[in-house]
């Protein structure tokens, strides 16, 4: 039998934060970094952290999970989607239906039915999965939640810690969210992976830590240093647990990668300003990525509404489709690009999207049902504020195509091959256990190949 597998994700870790980190103040990685291999891998777009987590776990970009923003219009039901940009952008799109949104309807309705998590497809296959605090947890086991006055269950994988919210064990873990700057939500992890590791209770594991995140949003990607180490301390619980550094790497193999990159954001803007009273038009926007909705009175097509932008300083890249091409345009400019046999067929400038792995990601967020007419990759150096007009400049974000947002670092011991790209992890892993991935992500290795 292979090695089981715990894949490590910290949200919104940089590489060359993670870089940094190894050489100086994170022994734990340091020593996962000396005996595993190593690169700089790219996310999907936009690099939000439900969108990002939900391609680790399916192994899929935007167009098959369907998840496309932070914030985004459901046009079958016609209101306004928000997973949590802010507190604020939480009650201006309705407080209740907004956690629902967050902790139930995004796995239960709005991730693709045409997507397989990699919950489903290892215990399909016997095997037993374990997830803690991610948001993406689709699962074939039915939790009841453990707080009173809840009563709606979730379906997640076998072994399933959500926040205190939904346990399937009783581990004695701390309370999860109770003092979060202090890195209350990583010791919930630490506690609930030690007590996994200790009994062995599962085959593959994602170990899900956000406090980083948190703490760059506020003071910036290369500030974060203390969260950083609270999230090396949780992967050394782990490894205590299995009762040294080197007996871990003897039962496990290990994935350790954030699902997108941050930058520093100095000013923050309404993009809904180049809009205003506009008939027709809904802009959906949070940190550094937005999208254009074209409702019922809308008189502009797609390339009219970018268009629009041209004169907006925080909005680098305008992208829509057009017949079945997809364009990039900024300042006027455009490039025109559509998928060909032996790659890209395109015209205009290419510097338009001279981003990571952009032109793939870009078609990929286009072709996501849920997704605007427009979507918007903002300026260097700026985010879109939220529903509730909440922003983090003088901190960190991300969401766009830039290098900054989009590149992560992705560490791996015992898996044949270094993942590329945050949805070539799922289907490794399952590769590793001898479990066939989903036909849309054979398809994929089969391009990058070519």
């Amino acid at each position: 039998m292979p090695r089981k597998v715990v894949l490590v994700v910290i949200d919104g870790l940089t590489a060359s934060m993670f870089e940094s980190a190894v050489e100086r103040h994170a022994p734990a990685l340091a020593f996962l970094a000396e005996h595993g291999e190593y690169g700089r891998a790219v996310t999907t777009f936009p690099s939000l952290t439900p969108v990002c987590l939900s391609s680790l776990a399916t192994g899929a970009h935007p167009d098959v999970h369907r998840i496309p923003h932070l914030v985004w219009y459901h046009r079958g039901e016609r209101r306004v989607v928000e997973y949590g940009s802010s507190f604020a952008a939480l009650r201006a799109a309705g407080t209740r239906r907004s956690i629902l949104d967050a902790i139930f309807n995004m796995n239960e309705e709005h991730l693709g039915r045409d997507a397989v998590t990699i919950y489903e497809a290892l215990e399909d296959d016997g095997l037993v999965a374990a997830a803690v605090n991610i948001t993406c947890y689709r699962g074939r086991t039915s939790h009841r939640p453990t707080l009173p006055g809840i009563a709606r269950p979730a379906h997640g994988p076998r072994r399933f810690f959500f926040y205190n919210l939904f346990e399937s064990d009783v581990t004695g873990a701390p309370m999860a969210v109770k003092g979060r700057a202090f890195g209350s939500v990583d010791e919930y992890a630490a506690a609930v992976g030690r007590w996994l590791v200790t009994r062995d209770g599962f085959d593959f594991l994602a170990f899900y830590l956000p406090d980083y995140d948190f703490a760059s949003h506020v003071s910036g990607p290369d500030a974060a240093t203390e969260a950083l180490a609270r999230s090396d301390r949780a992967i050394g619980a782990l490894m205590d647990a299995a009762g040294g550094r080197d007996e871990l790497l003897e039962r496990y193999a290990v994935v350790v990668c954030s699902d997108h990159g941050q930058t520093r954001v100095t000013e923050a803007r309404r993009l809904q300003g180049s809009f205003d009273g506009l008939p027709g038009v809904l802009v959906t926007a949070s940190n550094r990525a937005g999208m254009l909705y074209r409702l019922d009175g809308c008189r502009l097509d797609a390339r009219q509404l970018a268009a629009r932008l041209d004169a907006e300083p925080s909005a680098d890249v305008a992208l829509f489709l057009e017949g079945d091409e997809a364009v990039a345009r900024r300042e006027g400019e455009e490039l025109v690009f559509a998928p060909a046999e032996d790659g890209w067929r395109t015209s205009g400038d290419p510097s338009l999207l001279d981003y990571p792995d952009a032109l793939a990601r870009s078609w990929a967020a286009l072709h996501n049902p849920n997704a605007g007419e427009v979507i918007v990759s903002a300026a260097p150096g700026y985010e879109f504020a939220d529903l509730g007009g909440r922003h983090h400049a003088g901190g960190g974000s991300h969401g766009s195509l830039e290098a900054g947002d989009s590149v992560v670092p992705m560490l791996t011991i015992g898996l044949d091959r270094l993942p590329e790209s945050i949805v070539e992890v799922a289907p490794a892993v399952l590769r590793h256990f001898g479990v066939e991935p989903p036909a849309y992500a054979s398809s994929r290795r089969a391009a990058r190949a070519a």
